[in-house]
């Protein structure tokens, strides 16, 4: 027995602006006819999950009867008790994700804009979208954030701009003078919100300045995640700092229990893990400076690598080699790694930085495939 519908014509209709939303596409782990690949795809940390955290989650899946701590409570004073924050004006969400639509949801609706910059992360369109808000794009400066391009396209609409420092996918870095430049320049009224996902891969001296300006500031939103350095991406666990107020309105439509109690646990564990985090950082360092000399050395073949501060390099191809075939050679080498029409980037791979032996296999092949070209 066939489902079949009495009318197919008679079915709820989607608010117009849902229409225009392209849905996320994440990054590949098999091929097109199923094959497994080992996921550089997806700028997950290839060394894993701490020691401390996987025991942690371990030892909290005991009960899984009772709902999560709603509040956090553990997972906020952590996070405050490393980072200096008041653990009251800290959210918590599945992933920084939800951070993210919570805050396009708050302070956007049809009628006004929100402002991102050009190759800006791919979520940020949906989250507009999502609320009837208008997208509005600005310019970029050779794949990096240009402020005064983002200030320029400032209007009577704007209600929310959305920056990842460092970004993705480019991979480049916002300094910390120029992020307070583009908040000074932004109407209180306009919640900035500062997306850094990846701020655990810089060195201290690299720090942006987000989390001080936003212990004063009334209109600026942080956001991290668990996903990336710490290795719990399973998890999906992100959080955000602001103001009292604005916390308070996230809270009102953040999702209940979004949270779990196993995640609350290792997340706690992950961020008291510093010894896994330097060791984290220093290998993507490594590996990350040594796979952009390598590609480097390609340049006379048409390959370019745009300058990184996070766990993965944004690879150019402007010769004979295209984007899309480097990708496609590097699943015959066993290899996900994330090509980027979508985003207004045909000519780009990103790739994040693997193991030792994953880093070198993947630059050996891309010197074969430019050479053979």
């Amino acid at each position: 027995m066939t489902d079949t519908l009495a009318n197919p014509a008679a079915k709820p209709a989607p608010k117009d602006w849902i229409l225009g939303i392209s849905a996320y596409v994440p990054g590949k782990s098999a091929t097109d006819d199923g094959r497994p690949l080992i996921k550089l795809s997806a700028n997950e940390n290839p060394l894993g999950t701490g020691a401390a955290a996987r025991a942690a989650l371990v030892a909290a899946t005991a009960d899984l009867a009772t709902y999560p701590d709603p509040g956090a409570t553990s997972l906020r004073e952590a996070i405050g008790a490393v980072h200096g924050l008041d653990p009251e004006r800290i959210i918590y969400g599945t992933g920084s994700d939800e951070l993210l639509h919570i805050a396009a949801s708050a302070y956007a609706g049809p009628g006004d804009e929100i402002l991102y910059v050009r190759y800006g992360f791919a979520v940020y369109d949906i989250a507009a979208r999502r609320v009837g808000a208008t997208p509005v794009i600005a310019p970029d400066k050779d794949y990096a954030t240009d402020v005064d391009a983002l200030l320029a396209a400032v209007t009577d609409k704007t209600r929310v701009v959305f920056l990842a420092n460092p970004n993705n996918p480019t991979g480049t870095m916002t300094s910390r003078e120029e992020i307070a430049r583009l908040h000074a320049g932004l109407r209180p009224d306009i919640l900035f919100v500062l997306d850094q996902a990846y701020a655990e891969y810089l060195d201290a001296e690299e720090d942006d300045g987000g989390l001080e300006l936003a212990r004063t500031a009334s209109n600026i939103f942080v956001t991290r995640t668990f996903s990336k350095i710490h290795g719990l991406a399973a998890e999906r666990i992100g959080w955000g700092y602001a103001s009292a107020d604005v916390i308070d309105i996230l809270h009102r439509i953040r999702a209940p229990f979004n949270v779990t109690t196993a995640g609350q646990a290792a997340a706690v564990a992950a961020i008291n893990d510093a010894e896994w985090v330097a060791f984290s950082r220093t290998h993507t360092a490594r590996w990350r400076e040594w796979l952009a000399g390598e590609v480097a050395a390609l340049s006379n073949h048409g390959l370019r690598v745009v300058p990184s501060k996070t766990n993965f390099l944004l690879i150019l191809f402007d010769g004979k080699l295209t984007a899309e075939a480097a990708m496609k050679g590097l699943w015959d080498e066993g290899y996900a790694t994330r090509w980027l029409p979508g985003q207004g980037l045909p000519n780009g791979l990103r790739i994040t930085i693997g193991t030792k032996a994953q880093t070198r296999a993947v630059a050996a092949k891309l010197r074969a495939m430019a050479e053979a070209a």
